[in-house]
C-alpha cells in the first residue's frame, strides 16, 4: 500500500513538473491567410487572439477563421505538450 501511495506522489510531483516546463511553452494557429490568429500556451489557455479589421465586416468569414486558427493551436500545444512528457520520461504508468 505504502509503495502505492509513494508512487501516486511521485506521479504527481512528476505532473508538476512538466505544467510548469508546458507553462513556457507556446503557439500560433492562424487562418484567412494570417488575418486570424490565435495564441495559446502550454497549458492550452488562449493568450491572444488577433484579427484583421477586413474581416470585421465578414461574420461568417470571420466565423470560420476563429474556429480553423484555434483548431490548428490546439493540434500544435497537444504535440508541444506530448513531447515535453517524452522528455521528462513521461509519467509513470501512463503510455506515452
Amino acid at each position: 500500500m505504502f509503495s502505492k501511495l509513494k508512487q501516486f506522489k511521485d506521479m504527481r510531483s512528476q505532473a508538476k513538473n512538466i505544467q510548469s516546463a508546458l507553462a513556457g511553452e507556446s503557439a500560433e494557429g492562424s487562418a484567412a491567410w494570417g488575418k486570424v490568429k490565435v495564441v495559446m500556451n502550454g497549458n492550452q489557455e488562449v493568450t491572444t487572439v488577433s484579427i484583421d479589421s477586413e474581416l470585421l465586416q465578414e461574420k461568417a468569414k470571420l466565423e470560420t477563421a476563429l474556429k480553423e486558427a484555434t483548431n490548428e493551436v490546439i493540434k500544435k500545444i497537444q504535440k508541444i505538450m506530448t513531447e515535453k512528457v517524452k522528455k521528462m520520461g513521461g509519467l509513470p504508468g501512463i503510455g506515452t
